[in-house]
Order: structure tokens, then C-alpha cells, then sequence
């Protein structure tokens, strides 16, 4: 996956509390276990329409909005159901930061081993950005993901923490599999004692 080290783009704002996985991405597309194309159905009960049209009140749907990469949500985002297809509709919509005072834990997990920041700040914080990135001349944040800032239009800076574990994953690309392969020397002299201690094992 991509190494996220430093992300500036347009910051949309949904102060909405407890969006769950099925708002983020409904199960009419869990189908595919690609992850191309599932930006169509991000939120899609609150971008579309019943014939399909867009809403034309929905944040996402309006410039500059529509070419979002963070995204500055209500508490309790990404609560409900363990299912992938979330965070892989947010990256393919172009979303890779989510800011909120709280994120569901499985979730949040299945975000960094996708390659999206998620940012926890104190709901007063969150609301300010809120109030940035729903004016347009305010909106462009700057994440960086070395330092832990999240730098604003006026050019305030606001301190971000996160776990080291997380952050070494995110900074190296690093999903599940990367993760175990930074160990394959070791893996490698293991098996080669294994294979001589034990060689009925690889017959």
C-alpha cells in the first residue's frame, strides 16, 4: 500500500454523530472484493437521490468539496459493522485522513492497515476545523504525519498523537503482509535450524 507521510487537499466537513459502515459504503456493494470503483457508493443514502441524481445539499457533491482528501467527521465515526469495503470506498473517493473525536475501534484498525490517518482530537478542536472546512477560502488543510501536525489556512498548527506501532505502519506502507516481511530474515533463519532439526517436517 502507499506510504502516507505529509497530505494537503481540501478538508470536507460532516459533523454527523455515529456514521456507521453501512452509511459509509451500503452492502449492496460488498459483491466485489475489489477495491476500485466502491468510491461511487461512498455515503451513498446521503449523496444520492432515489432516481440516482445527486443531492444537491450534500458536501460531497459540491465543488471544491467533491475533491476532498480529509474528511472532519462527528464523533463515534465508523461504528457498526467490521466490513473493508469502508475504508477502501473512502480511498477510492480520494479520502486518505479522517479527523473525529472518536472512531470505532475495528474500524479504525481496518484503516491503517489500508493506509488511511485517522486523527482523534478533543470535539472542541474538531469543531473549530468544522468551521474551517465549511468555508471554501478556509478549507486546505496540511497533515503531517512525521511531525503530528495538522497545519491550518491561518497557519496555526494543531498537535496530533498517535500509537508509534500505527504510525511506523502508515509511514512505510506497511499492511499485514508488509508488516511480516520486515521479519523475513529472521523467519528465514528460523526455518533453515527448523529444516536441519527437524527435516521430516519439509518431506
Amino acid at each position: 500500500m502507499d506510504k502516507f507521510t505529509t497530505l494537503t487537499g481540501i478538508a470536507a466537513s460532516l459533523p454527523i454523530i455515529n456514521i456507521d459502515t453501512d452509511q459509509i459504503i451500503p452492502a449492496r456493494y460488498l459483491t466485489t472484493i475489489g477495491r476500485t470503483g466502491l468510491g461511487r457508493g461512498l455515503f451513498h443514502s446521503m449523496r444520492y437521490e432515489d432516481n440516482g441524481s445527486n443531492k444537491p445539499g450534500f458536501v460531497l457533491n459540491r465543488a471544491p468539496y467533491d475533491k476532498a482528501k480529509i474528511l472532519v467527521a462527528g464523533e463515534n465515526f465508523g461504528c457498526g459493522s467490521s466490513r473493508e469495503h469502508a475504508p477502501w470506498a473512502l480511498m477510492d473517493f480520494g479520502i486518505s485522513c479522517v479527523i473525529a473525536p472518536s472512531f470505532a475501534d475495528i474500524f479504525f484498525n481496518n484503516c491503517v492497515k489500508n493506509g488511511i490517518l485517522l486523527i482523534t482530537l478533543p470535539q472542541a478542536t474538531v469543531e473549530a476545523l468544522q468551521a474551517d472546512a465549511a468555508d471554501p477560502a478556509r478549507a486546505t488543510l496540511s497533515v503531517d504525519l512525521p511531525k503530528q501536525e495538522i497545519r491550518r489556512a491561518d497557519g496555526s498548527v494543531i498537535a496530533f498523537e498517535i500509537d508509534a506501532a500505527r504510525k511506523h505502519r502508515l509511514l512505510n506502507g506497511l499492511d499485514d503482509i508488509g508488516l511480516t516481511l520486515e521479519k523475513s530474515s529472521a523467519i528465514s533463519s528460523f526455518e533453515a535450524k527448523q529444516r536441519a532439526a527437524q527435516p521430516w517436517l519439509y518431506r
